[in-house]
């Protein structure tokens, strides 16, 4: 174990198992958690998103649910180390059967596992295996948790894979969410997209914001 450092002198508790990428640091900012005021964070992993938001001011009292027995320890110990154990709250709970209220949330983010059923290198390691693949849970059970969490007109932010944007659409429509706002990120100009950001509004009307694209690198 040990720690990778953020802004504003936090820090988060990190392993060979359990880290975090450049997908969650993008899904952090492209979420815009600064606006709301209670968020739920499903599959927070080591805890990185809630952790970021509270490197600047104006964040949110933040639950933090985790399936990964270890993972949840993990981000526990973080958010207790930097002092955070007032703002955030980490749960280790199924998403099929959260106990915390519904109807209550004004965002909920998910950086959900890419690849379904079948596809993929399946990872050896179950706690890899359970952030990368849909082993314990579907996009449709992800949905309908956020739904359940949702104020009516709250916000539902995810992070994919681009090749999965249409199932990613569908199951947001079918689980109640008018997609809102979909931006695609490069890492150059001249590469393909590897990650889609996206937006979803619970009761929301269907208008779809494409927003320009993110090039993380200029050449």
């Amino acid at each position: 174990m040990h720690t990778e450092p953020l802004d504003n002198g936090r820090f988060v508790l990190v392993d060979d198992t359990c880290t975090f990428g450049t997908d969650a640091v993008l899904l952090s900012e492209f979420a815009r958690a600064h606006t709301a005021t209670r968020v739920c964070d499903l599959g927070t992993g080591c805890g990185i998103l809630p952790l970021l938001w509270h490197t600047k001011e104006h964040a949110p009292a933040v639950d933090a649910v985790e399936l990964s027995a270890h993972a949840a320890a993990l981000a526990r110990a973080s958010v207790e180390q930097n002092g955070l154990f007032t703002h955030i709250t980490v749960w280790e709970q199924d998403w099929c059967s959260l106990s915390l209220p519904h109807g209550a949330y004004d965002l909920v983010t998910c950086n959900p596992p890419y690849f379904a059923v079948g596809s993929g290198k399946v990872c050896p390691d179950p706690d890899r295996r359970l952030a990368r693949h849909e082993t314990s849970t579907t996009l449709t059970d992800i949905t309908a948790a956020a739904y359940r969490l949702l104020k009516n007109g709250g916000r539902f932010c995810l992070c994919h894979r681009p090749e999965r944007m249409a199932d990613v659409l569908r199951a947001l429509q079918d689980g109640g969410f008018a997609p809102a706002r979909l931006q695609l990120v490069h890492a150059r100009a001249d590469k393909a997209p590897f990650l889609l950001l996206c937006e979803a509004v619970k009761g929301g009307t269907n208008r779809l914001s494409v927003l320009p694209p993110h090039i993380l690198e200029s050449r």
